[in-house]
């Protein structure tokens, strides 16, 4: 098989995720500064944590002062899926690329750079994963940068305002998915109705946010995994054996 190593074609393929990571890492930095953090603070979290749904998670616990065995619980439960996609894009690696290389394409491996990555049909070189992943990672924590400076000097009403940014990004997410597969739809309305009872009902309602919601993440997903496995034929379940 062919093998991919340029950087330039690893630059063109990652400017549109950059953009798009800028985007939302702008609405999350003006969201951590809503619950108190500084611009540093939140800058180092997006510049070592590059996951949207993680950092979203960590920064709630931070804020409250929750302890570290909850943080790190969180993100292992959320990031869980990294460890899977890391696997399968190892298969694609080139035998040029090193271990060391390994590690840092392990940690700059986020969704869309997995499926552009796994979208090539050849072995894939470092210079390519490299400048890959260059516009994302700098674009996601240019955003992240921008969006806490600006949020530290707007009224608190207008960042929490901004902030909502971030939720509607998840629901236009969920929703193509939902409104295309009912089991799908019935594990995020679950998840919705879990989390509301975590928030009123006045025994759970005590319960640390980040326990919370690794035990609704882990539930559902158990849950639905034995009433509603995703079926052989599916074409996404097709790609991941392959």
């Amino acid at each position: 098989m062919n093998e991919n190593n340029n950087y330039r074609m690893g630059l063109r393929d990652g400017l549109p995720i950059g953009i798009g990571y800028f985007a939302i890492s702008f609405a999350f930095g003006l969201f951590s500064v809503s619950l108190g953090l500084s611009c540093i603070e939140s800058l180092l979290i997006s510049m070592f944590n590059l996951t949207s749904a993680g950092q979203i998670a960590a920064v709630p616990i931070i804020a409250v002062g929750g302890s570290l065995f909850e943080l790190a619980l969180t993100q292992l439960v959320i990031n869980a899926r990294y460890a899977l996609m890391s696997v399968s894009l190892s298969q694609r690696l080139s035998p040029s690329v090193t271990l060391a290389d390994r590690f840092l394409i392990a940690f700059v491996n986020t969704d869309e750079i997995f499926a552009v990555a796994c979208g090539k049909n050849s072995l894939l070189g470092r210079k390519y994963l490299f400048s890959l992943a260059l516009f994302p990672y700098f674009g996601w924590s240019l955003g992240t940068l921008l969006g806490a400076l600006l949020g530290s000097v707007l009224p608190e009403f207008l960042t929490t305002a901004f902030s909502v940014a971030l939720y509607a990004m998840f629901i236009a997410i969920l929703m193509p998915v939902a409104k295309s597969s009912r089991p799908s739809a019935l594990c995020i309305l679950s998840s919705i109705a879990l989390s509301c009872a975590f928030k009123f009902v006045p025994v759970l309602s005590g319960i640390p946010s980040g326990i919370v919601i690794v035990i609704i993440a882990v539930s559902v997903s158990v849950v639905f995994a034995l009433v509603a496995p995703v079926p052989d034929n599916d074409p996404w379940a097709e790609e991941v054996q392959e």
